[in-house]
């Protein structure tokens, strides 16, 4: 009874959420690591679970404490807020939408009252957030007005590699003006106090340069003189092991290589291309600033293979099993 608990969210039912929850949840070493409880609807699960070759028996629970644990039997704490007639599978909806943010605030909300320890969410779908009139574009922007928290980002993870952002979903075009010396400087911290509730004493850190070439002493742009460097300088005044600017053609190589213990990338491409080439499957999301643990898969709702039994799991794995890893750090 002294593993953690960890809210597992479906993500959008329409999509490979279910299937990749169902085959976490007959991972042998998800129940190693941790307690979890799965927060869905309770039939679109025994749906995936047909889709199986696994012995698996869902238990559906109205209430966080009538869960049991018990790995041939894992609780789907049921939220029965999909009609599974109208259902569009593998498709964009908005009922889709609606009842994905359903399961994510439901496991926050259990994660504030302390009933589960850490969270590890399903995939969602952009497109069916807008549908459904959500006001948000991903998980980060919901899960920080659910905490009120102002500061916060995201790391990628996967075996050999971290990666954090400075910016996120923001256009190619407006990157730059979000490059400044507080916002780097935030996002090292938060770096910083993150790995090591990983585990990880005293962490090395390599920031990014944004311009080709580090900048080449401003001749391609002034962002590594103006905000990264004093970013990197005022960070290492403050005791952490930060290095850079680091022109991004050889950064994501020193770091594999095991020179850090992270990268903190300016944009969403520059950090997620070397992510997914380097470890696609067993990539990870965490993200960093919420008073409350939240890992999720690295991967999308993937509507094109949904409902069709060949979804891998291994991300779904790696999450739970990480989020288990940072409550203990916490």
């Amino acid at each position: 009874m002294s593993k953690p608990i960890i809210a597992v969210t479906m993500g959008d039912p329409a999509s490979v959420g279910p299937e990749v929850a169902a085959k976490a949840l007959a991972r042998g070493e998800v129940w190693d690591c941790c307690r979890p409880l799965l927060v869905g609807d309770a039939r679109v699960m025994a749906k995936a679970v047909a889709l199986l070759d696994t012995p698996l028996a869902l238990r559906a629970i109205a209430e966080a404490g009538d869960a049991r644990f018990d790995p041939a039997a894992p609780d789907v704490l049921d939220l029965g807020n999909v009609d599974l007639g109208s259902l569009e599978l593998g498709r964009v909806s908005a009922a889709a939408g609606r009842a994905s943010v359903d399961y994510i605030e439901r496991a926050m909300k259990l994660a504030q009252a302390g009933q589960v320890d850490a969270i590890a969410t399903g995939p969602i779908n952009k497109a069916a957030l807008k549908a459904a009139g959500v006001p948000f574009i991903g998980h980060t922007e919901l899960l920080a007005a659910l905490t009120g928290e102002e500061r916060v980002t995201t790391m990628l993870a996967t075996p050999g590699l971290r990666v954090v952002h400075v910016t996120r979903h923001v256009s190619l075009a407006d990157v730059a003006k979000h490059i400044t010396r507080e916002n780097v400087l935030e996002t090292t911290r938060l770096t910083d106090v993150g790995l090591k509730q990983m585990g990880i004493p005293a962490p090395r850190l390599a920031v990014a340069a944004l311009n080709p070439h580090g900048g080449d002493d401003g001749l391609m742009g002034r962002e590594e003189i103006e905000a990264i460097g004093p970013a990197v300088e005022a960070a290492r005044a403050e005791g952490i092991d930060a290095h850079g600017p680091i022109p991004a053609d050889s950064v994501f190589f020193r770091a594999i290589r095991g020179e850090f213990d992270a990268v903190i990338a300016m944009y969403h491409d520059q950090g997620h291309i070397p992510i997914k080439t380097h470890g696609f499957e067993r990539s990870v999301t965490v993200t960093l600033g919420l008073p409350v643990v939240r890992t999720s898969v690295d991967h999308g709702t993937a509507f094109d293979i949904a409902w069709q039994g060949v979804a891998h799991e291994e991300s779904m794995v790696e999450a739970v099993c990480l989020a288990a890893q940072l409550v203990s750090g916490r």
